[in-house]
Parts: C-alpha cells; structure tokens; sequence
C-alpha cells in the first residue's frame, strides 16, 4: 500500500506501496536470537492459528528432521524437502485435500505464515554437531523460504493445450497493529496453485507463488529470481495483494519510488526502487492485462476498477502531485497506483522484468488489488468469525472469475 493510504486505513493499504529489500548477510542470518517476524510467533493468536489448523507440530517436525543431519548436504536436502511438504501441506488444505487438522477454515492463510516462522527460527538456532559457518546457514535459510513459498513447485503440463498462467500473493503484514491478520492475496495463492480454469479458448493451467513482507528481500532479487525463468513461458501473470477496503483494482501503472512504510521486521525504506543496471531504469511501468474487459465483467460481488492515478513531481518540478490520469511526460514516481510500499514494488519490478525480457508487446501482466480482508463488526479479539471467512472466500473466487476474463479477453485480442 502507499504511505497515504496507511494514514488512512493501515490494514488493506501497506501492501499498496511497495515491498524490497537488503541482501541477506551471513552475520544477519546466524545466532540463536529470533527475528522481529519470529518474536511474534509466540502470542496468543499465532499459536491459537498454528493449533486450530493442525500446523502446531510443523516446527518441531523440522527440528528433528534438522538434528537427523550429519553433514551440511543432508542438512540442505531435509530443509528442501520440509519446505517444500510445508507447501504443498497449505495448498492441500486450502483446496480441501486430506485432513482439516482443526476446526479452523481451510481458505485460512495464515497457518503458512506461522509455521514458516517456527521453522525459521529453528534453523536460525540450530548448532549441528559437525558445525555450519554463517554462509552455509544463510544459504539453507534462502532455500527454506523459497521452497515453503512455492516459488520453487511452480510447474506446467508440457504441450500447447493448456494455457499457463501465474499469479502471486503475500504473507500477512501490520501484525503489530492487529497480529490476527491474514492477507487475502496469500489465501488466493493457496486456493489456486496448481488448479485449472476453463477459458473461452480451452483449459488454463494456474501456478502461483508467495513473497514476503520485507524490503531486504526485494533488494536481494528476490521477485526477479523467481519469476525469470518463466515469464518467457506463460500466457498472462498477475501479481495480487491487498488493497483498499470494499474494492478490486487494476494498477494501470507501477512507480519506481519506495515511501517508507515499515516492513514485517518493522524497518522503511524511502528511495528509488533498486534495480540491476539502474542507469536504464523508467520511473514508470504499466500493465498490460486486458483491463477494460475486466472492469467491465460481472465477477463477484466487490466493484472493480481500472486505477489510473499516480503521484508524481513533474518534470522540472519540486514538489509531488496527484495525477488521476497517470503520469507526465519526463515526472519522477512518488506513488503508482498501487502506491509506494510493496505491492507497488512487486508490480513495478514484475512489468520491469516483463519489459526487459522483450515481452511487453506479447505478454498480459500486471497487478490486481483485492480488498481489505475485514472482520466481522465488533470482533476485536476472536482470530476468525463468519464474516471474515465470507469475506475471504468471496475474494478468492472474484480473483478467480477475474483470472478467467483476463485470459479469455486476451485470447480475443490476439485472435
């Protein structure tokens, strides 16, 4: 979300900003003290979460997996395949295979989330016998993230039968303002991974990812690293998170500006948004996803928009202004439509990467905001209620009545 909208409603609108982040340094990624994400794992609602869906025991399956390890390759081979199971164990769950574990809903996010952290922190403690200096355990933490976030499952049916398509999604954020958050772009993730939606030209095949909360990893690659090798390969790609309250949009344009907001480990960052070769670098990229059809499409109950507006300084200006319509020729980003914090920033990068490919001419991609996954009125305390789980289920299927149109109105183009 961008910083304005924080002021505003800080619960839909932090993902509209932007989200990077530092290089991992060996020396930030050993030591038996947890993380700012992973001090939080112990309250309350975490735990409640982690014991309501059967996900309570994944950290301490992992820890004995992890002293099962007599070398740093076997150690490296248990951290792939525990990440990975941890994955494919939220998937199922949230598509209804094998046991609930728990009488929390299905659709539910956040036991990823938790799970991940306790995992995290095992291996940010761990001290094998045979010993692992900073590099390896940093090594085995990046390996850990990205095969629990799917970003290392994501797989398409070979063939020209079945379109491909990927979608992205976000953990949880401001869970120092309400720890009980879930992030409805992380429950599309899960709910969609790996399914198959008809098309008015066929069967198209949905892989999707998720990405974190944190600037660091930005800055590290992380959105470039996952999403290269297949950009080339599919038919359309949207990057998701949550937005403003009671809405869907469709970004029409990216800003290459950080606003500062703080991330999950509680740190800002304020500056261009960081890029390999900057001297090439635009200040501004668009989408390119069918938005029209797609605004004009009945998909669900929330409306949805086509969201021009940016924050700019004008060329030869000083000061930041408002632009409904977009941007002017030459003005340097202050905000997309998305905003300035991470979404902002996973949209920006995606489309930069799409651009830099050679496939802006031949590939729909874009952003989608979904809205402000909000509880039911009155509850301040409860970690769910119908009306939270209504809500959430409502979204991930306009999500995916919004995926459909899009395919379907981009077939129609290029026929």
């Amino acid at each position: 979300m961008r910083s304005v909208y924080a002021r505003i409603g800080v619960l839909g609108l932090a993902l509209l900003t932007g989200l990077t982040a530092a290089p991992v340094t060996a020396t930030a990624a050993t030591g038996a003290a947890p993380t700012v994400e992973e001090r939080r794992l112990d309250g309350a609602a975490p735990q409640e979460i982690l014991r309501r869906s059967g996900f309570d025991g994944v950290a301490p399956e992992f820890a004995r997996a992890l002293d099962h390890a007599h070398s740093y390759a076997q150690a490296r081979r248990a951290v792939v395949r525990e990440g990975g199971e941890l994955w494919r164990r939220a998937v199922d769950r949230a598509q209804g295979r094998g046991p609930a574990g728990g009488d929390l809903s299905r659709d539910d996010d956040r036991p990823l989330y938790w799970a991940r952290l306790g995992m995290t922190r095992e291996l940010r403690s761990w001290e094998p016998g045979f010993g692992i200096d900073d590099g390896q355990r940093a090594r085995l933490l990046g390996e850990l993230e990205r095969s629990s976030r799917g970003q290392t499952a994501i797989r398409y049916p070979h063939g020209t039968g079945v379109k491909r398509i990927l979608v992205t999604g976000f953990d949880p954020f401001t869970l120092d303002r309400d720890i009980r958050i879930s992030n409805p772009s992380g429950a599309v993730a899960l709910a969609l991974d790996g399914t198959v939606i008809e098309t008015a030209d066929g069967p198209a095949r949905i892989e999707t990812a998720m990405f974190p909360v944190r600037w660091r990893d930005f800055t590290e690659g992380t959105v470039e690293r996952a999403l290269r090798p297949h950009l080339p390969r599919v038919d359309l790609f949207t990057t998701v998170s949550q937005g403003r309250v009671g809405r869907f949009d469709v970004e029409r344009t990216n800003g290459a500006w950080r606003g500062g907001f703080g991330d999950n480990e509680n740190i800002g960052r304020t500056e261009t948004v960081p890029v390999s070769d900057p001297a090439s670098q635009p200040q501004w990229t668009a989408t390119t996803l069918p938005y029209a059809a797609i605004v004009a499409s009945e998909t669900g109950r929330f409306p949805v928009y086509d969201n021009t507006s940016v924050t700019e300084i004008p060329a030869g200006g000083t000061e930041a202004v408002v632009r409904p319509q977009g941007p002017t020729p030459g003005s340097t980003a202050r905000a997309g439509g998305g905003g300035d914090y991470l979404s902002n920033e996973i949209a920006y990068r995606a489309t930069l990467l799409r651009d830099r490919l050679g496939l802006r001419g031949s590939l729909p991609g874009g952003h989608v905001h979904t809205p402000v996954l909000q509880f039911g009125a009155g509850n301040t305390t409860e970690v769910t209620d119908p009306e939270f789980v209504r809500n959430r289920l409502d979204i991930i299927a306009q999500t995916r009545a919004i995926v459909t149109v899009a395919v379907s109105a981009t077939e129609r183009t290029r026929g």
